[in-house]
C-alpha cells in the first residue's frame, strides 16, 4: 500500500483507535454510524489494516536520528544527556500518556482481531500488533529498564492494573522476544520498506537481543542489571546474544537483501534519496513534499553549527586497513590532506575538499561559521532546494542490512564463537563497499589498536572489554559500527549498552590549524579563510574568523577547534544509564512503581 494511502487513512485509523468508539465526531464510511461497534468494526481485513496504520506513529522522530549527539557529533548546544544535568523530571518525556495510549490501541486490536472473518488478514495484522508492542516496550526498556508489562486492555476502573508494579527486566525482555517470535511467524515475507513484514521483525529481534545481551554483559555486577525492582538478581546474557546472532543470520541468508553498491558513491546515495534503496533498506520512514510531510536533516547541517568530532573522524581507516592514528603526526595533518587514502565512507559522510552538493556544478569550502568542529556532515544532504528549515523529504532508513551484519559479527564476537567466515559474510562486505582491506580475526586479536582504548584516542575502557580474548576484533567491529551508522539513532544506545557513558565527558575537538593565517579548504590553491586575533577582513572570497570569538583553538592561537569551550561535561555511573520514573506516576501508584538506581525524588512510601 502506498504511503499516500496510509496517510489518507490515518484519520480513519485514529477514529477507530478511540476504543470507546464514540463516533459522533468521526466520519466513518465503512459502516453506518448506528451500527458501528467493536463487534462489527473488526470483522474485515480492511478494518484491521486501517486500524493498525495508526501504529506507525511509533516510528522514531527523524530528529532522534540526524541530530543524535555524543562524543562523535556536536549540536549548537549540547543536550542534558551530554552535559550530565538531567533532572528527576527528565523521564516524563518518554513515560507519557500518549505513549501508553499507543500500547492500549495495540492491545485492543489483539483483543478483537479474532472477530475478523479473513484468516489471512487476521494473522497478518495480529503480527503487526505483536511487532509494534515489542517495538513500544523495547523503547521503554532502553529508557527505564524494568517497566510494567501489559498485554491486555486496561479500563479506567481497573485499579489493580493501573497500580501494577514494574515487572522485572527479564520478564519484559522475554515478552518482547515472544512478541517478535509471534510477529516473525505471522507477518508476510514480502519485502515492503514502508510496512512491517517478517524481515522487519527479524531485524528488530536482532537489535533487541544484541542490546539486552550486551547491556547485561557490560553492566554485570551493577544495579542496572537487576532482574527485579529490588535489583538483587544478575541476569544472564549469552542466550540473548545467541538469539541476536541467529535472527541476524536468518535475515542475512533468507531475506533476499544485499548491500546497495550502485554508482560512484553508494553509501552517500543510501541517504540522499527520496525513496529507499530497497535492496538494503529493510524499513524506512517516508516523507513527501506533496503531502507536506518533511523534516530538518538538511537544514540541521546547512544552517546550524553542527559537526562530527576529530575523535570520530580519526576512526576511519586507511584503505589498506591500517589505522589513521598510526600515521606519523596524524593529529597535525591538515584538513586538505586528512581525507587522502581513507575509507570511502568518510568523504561520503563528512564535507571533504572537493565536495559537490547534489545538483551543483562546483565544490565550495566547508562553512566553519556553521560548525563547531569543521567536520560538517553531508549525510541526508540533497539539492540546495531542500536547504530550508523543515524542507527535507529524503527517506530516513530505520533498519537496514548493514546494521544486521554488524549485529551478527558483534554478537558472535561477544560469545567467543566468531570465525573468519563470519567476518567475511558481514563486516568485510561493508569494507568492500568502503574500499577498505578486509578485517582479519587473528590479526585484530593479535594486534589490538591501542588508540581505541587510550583516552587520547577513542577511549573505550570497560574492564569487561579490556579483559576479553576478543578485545581486538570487538574494537574493530565497534569501529565499523561507528563509521557505518552515524546519525541513524543507534549511537546513544550503543554507548549505554557498552557502559561507556564516560565518553560523553571528553573534549569535542575538530580541525587542526597550526597558526594564525590564511587557509585553503577546497584544495584549489586559493585561500578561503583567515584565522586571526585582530584582522576583520581577509580580502575577496576569504572569510575571516576571529580567535576566541568565531573560532576557539586548543592552544589559543593554534591547535584543534574546540566545541563547548569551558563547558563542563559530566556523567554519573551510578544513575545515568537509565531515566528516572516520573514522580507523578510513583505518587499515583502509591509507590508501587519504584524509582531507578541513583535517582532521588523525595517520594516516600
Amino acid at each position: 500500500m502506498s504511503m499516500k494511502k496510509i496517510y489518507s487513512q490515518l484519520f480513519q485509523a485514529l477514529c477507530a483507535g478511540l476504543v470507546t468508539f464514540s463516533v459522533t465526531s468521526c466520519n466513518m464510511d465503512l459502516y453506518p454510524e448506528d451500527q458501528l461497534s467493536t463487534a462489527t468494526y473488526f470483522t474485515s481485513g480492511t478494518a484491521l489494516q486501517e486500524y493498525s496504520n495508526y501504529f506507525y506513529r511509533l516510528l522514531p522522530d527523524p530528529e532522534t536520528m540526524y541530530a543524535e549527539e555524543g562524543e562523535h557529533f556536536v549540536a549548537p548546544v549540547p543536550n542534558d544527556e551530554m552535559r550530565g544535568i538531567r533532572d528527576i523530571h527528565s523521564g516524563e518525556a518518554y513515560w507519557k500518556k500518549d505513549a501508553w495510549k499507543n500500547l492500549r490501541k495495540i492491545n485492543y486490536l489483539l483483543a478483537n482481531a479474532g472477530q475478523c472473518n479473513d484468516a489471512d488478514a487476521r494473522t497478518h495484522y495480529t503480527g503487526v500488533a505483536h511487532f509494534f508492542r515489542a517495538y513500544f516496550y523495547f523503547d521503554m526498556l532502553r529508557h527505564f529498564g524494568a517497566v510494567p508489562w501489559y498485554d491486555h486492555v486496561i479500563n479506567a476502573d481497573d485499579t489493580e492494573a493501573l497500580n501494577h508494579p514494574r515487572d522485572s527486566r527479564d520478564v519484559v525482555v522475554k515478552h518482547i522476544v515472544a512478541d517478535l517470535d509471534s510477529a516473525i511467524a505471522e507477518l508476510p515475507e514480502t519485502r515492503t520498506p514502508y510496512e512491517v513484514n517478517r524481515w522487519t521483525a527479524l531485524a528488530l529481534k536482532s537489535r533487541v537481543c544484541l542490546f539486552e545481551g550486551t547491556f547485561r554483559k557490560y553492566h554485570a555486577g551493577t544495579t542496572f542489571n537487576g532482574g527485579s525492582d529490588m535489583y538483587n538478581e544478575q541476569l544472564p546474557w549469552d542466550d540473548l546474544l545467541q538469539q541476536a546472532a541467529d535472527a541476524s543470520l536468518t535475515l542475512m541468508q533468507d531475506g533476499g537483501y544485499s548491500l546497495y553498491t550502485t554508482g560512484a558513491e553508494p553509501y552517500r546515495m543510501l541517504f540522499a534519496t527520496l525513496t529507499p534503496q530497497a535492496e538494503e533498506v529493510i524499513w524506512a520512514r517516508a516523507y513527501s513534499k506533496d503531502l507536506d510531510i518533511k523534516h530538518n536533516a538538511q537544514a540541521w547541517s546547512v544552517a546550524r553549527a553542527t559537526g562530527f568530532t576529530k575523535r570520530f573522524a580519526d576512526l576511519y581507516l586507511m584503505q589498506d586497513g591500517t589505522p589513521f592514528t598510526a600515521k606519523s603526526r596524524f593529529d597535525t595533518i591538515s584538513y586538505i590532506d586528512v581525507f587522502a587514502g581513507r575509507d570511502l565512507r568518510m568523504a561520503q559522510t563528512i564535507h571533504a575538499p572537493g565536495y559537490i552538493q547534489m545538483g551543483a556544478e562546483k565544490s565550495y569550502a566547508v562553512n566553519l561559521q556553521m560548525s563547531l568542529t569543521g567536520y560538517k556532515y553531508i549525510k541526508y544532504i540533497m539539492e540546495s532546494t531542500y536547504n530550508t528549515w523543515g524542507g527535507s523529504v529524503c527517506t530516513m532508513p530505520v533498519m537496514r542490512l548493514a546494521e544486521i551484519y554488524l549485529n551478527y559479527a558483534e554478537a558472535k564476537a561477544e560469545l567467543g564463537t566468531l570465525t573468519q567466515d563470519d567476518l567475511d559474510k558481514s563486516v568485510n562486505l561493508l569494507r568492500d563497499r568502503a574500499g577498505v582491506a578486509h578485517l582479519s580475526l587473528s590479526d585484530a586479536n593479535a594486534h589490538p589498536d591501542a588508540s581505541m582504548t587510550a583516552e587520547s584516542g577513542y577511549g573505550f575502557s570497560s574492564p569487561v572489554l579490556l579483559a576479553s580474548a576478543n578485545k581486538g576484533v570487538l574494537l574493530e567491529i565497534r569501529r565499523e559500527r561507528l563509521v557505518e551508522t552515524p546519525l541513524e539513532g543507534l549511537h546513544y544506545w550503543d554507548i549505554m549498552r557498552w557502559r561507556e557513558g564516560h565518553l560523553f565527558t571528553l573534549p569535542r575537538l575538530g580541525l587542526y590549524f597550526p597558526r594564525e593565517g590564511k587557509y585553503d579548504l577546497t584544495g584549489d590553491g586559493k585561500a578561503n579563510i583567515l584565522i586571526s586575533a585582530t584582522k576583520k577582513s581577509g580580502g575577496i572570497g576569504v572569510t575571516c574568523l576571529i580567535l576566541d570569538q568565531d573560532i576557539f583553538l586548543t592552544n589559543g592561537t593554534s591547535g584543534n577547534m574546540v566545541a563547548y569551550k569551558d563547558m563542563i561535561m559530566q556523567w554519573n555511573e551510578d544513575k545515568d544509564y537509565l531515566y528516572p520514573i516520573p514522580i507523578t506516576e510513583r505518587t499515583m501508584t502509591m509507590g508501587a512503581l519504584t524509582q531507578n538506581p541513583g535517582w532521588i525524588d523525595g517520594v516516600q512510601y
